[in-house]
């Protein structure tokens, strides 16, 4: 147990000297449920619940902190079918701003088709969908605990020896009723450097994930992963005399790359420590899902 915690401590702290900025995927949803995350089945075929409590912390844009935390349970129906819930909040701080809210609700459902092909499906379903406001002022994207879109969810993992391949679509299908708009802010204002989202309009995502999991020693394993993300438009907004304007730059390619530790307490009780970082991001992220990099520890819970 002491190893694992001073693994855990050295690469929080190696993280934190990265100052490379990309797009932290636990935000956006998908590749965090259960069911895309690289080697989550369970090992023990007498249990058919899993309960998950988890906490992250990460470096955003524009000084902002973030922490959140979550909570997911997991229900194997048959040897084939399963369901997942996961509920998540979000904290932001900086500039002498301090945020905090719940954020969304996912639902999903998978199939195993056979022992190494598993599919999933699923909804994203925001708990709020009005921007936040702070001293009568409509914050940015970078200060939302949700992206208030409702969106669409399906994946499909492949898993062969210590491989595991995956490929997911995250789709918004209604958008947000944020009212941010940069230029309104005073001039002093740090506000007014943000991306202004009035109206904004997300396009969708499609990410991959490739893993490989190392055994270190009995009960502890190390994977390592590849967490390429597109995003498939440039996103939109509305300016102050009502022109939908396209926001340049914010299609294209974020490469993050992810490394899992686990350790299997007992047959019961496993606990998980993972970071990602960004290797190559989009120009523009109107989103507010910049991640310099993000940590995250959870505990399972099998019965």
């Amino acid at each position: 147990m002491l190893r694992i915690i001073l693994i855990a401590i050295v690469l929080t702290i190696s993280l934190n000297s990265i100052n490379t900025y990309g797009q932290g995927c636990s935000d956006a949803g998908m590749c965090t449920i259960a069911s895309f995350k690289p080697f989550n089945s369970n090992s023990d075929s007498s249990t058919n619940n899993q309960f998950t409590i988890g906490l992250y912390y990460g470096k955003a844009d524009h000084s902002i902190t973030v922490w959140g935390n979550y909570i997911e349970y997991q229900r194997q129906l048959t040897q084939q079918l399963g369901f997942g819930a996961k509920l998540t909040t979000l904290s932001q701080h900086g500039n002498g701003i301090n945020e905090f809210g719940i954020s969304d609700l996912f639902l999903s459902g998978n199939y195993k088709f056979i022992d190494l092909l598993k599919f999933t499906l699923g909804l994203k379903i925001p708990l709020i969908s009005k921007s936040f406001i702070s001293s009568k002022k409509t914050l940015p994207m970078d200060y939302q605990s949700s992206l208030g879109t409702l969106d669409l969810l399906v994946g499909i993992g492949f898993e062969i020896k210590n491989v595991q391949f995956g490929l997911a679509l995250q789709q918004p299908l209604n958008q947000n009723k944020n009212e941010f708009i940069a230029e309104n802010q005073s001039i002093n204002s740090i506000l007014r450097t943000f991306q202004t989202t009035n109206k904004y309009k997300r396009n969708g995502d499609v990410l991959c994930r490739l893993s490989y999991k190392i055994k270190l020693i009995k009960n502890l394993h190390l994977t390592p992963g590849v967490l390429p993300i597109y995003h498939l438009a440039n996103d939109h907004f509305t300016d102050t005399i009502g022109v939908e304007r396209e926001i340049i730059g914010s299609q294209g390619l974020t490469l993050n790359g992810n490394l899992y530790l686990d350790y299997q307490l007992n047959s019961k009780h496993s606990i998980q420590f993972n970071a990602g970082i960004p290797f190559i991001v989009r120009d523009t992220r109107p989103d507010g899902l910049t991640r310099s990099f993000i940590t995250n520890l959870e505990y399972r819970l099998r019965f």
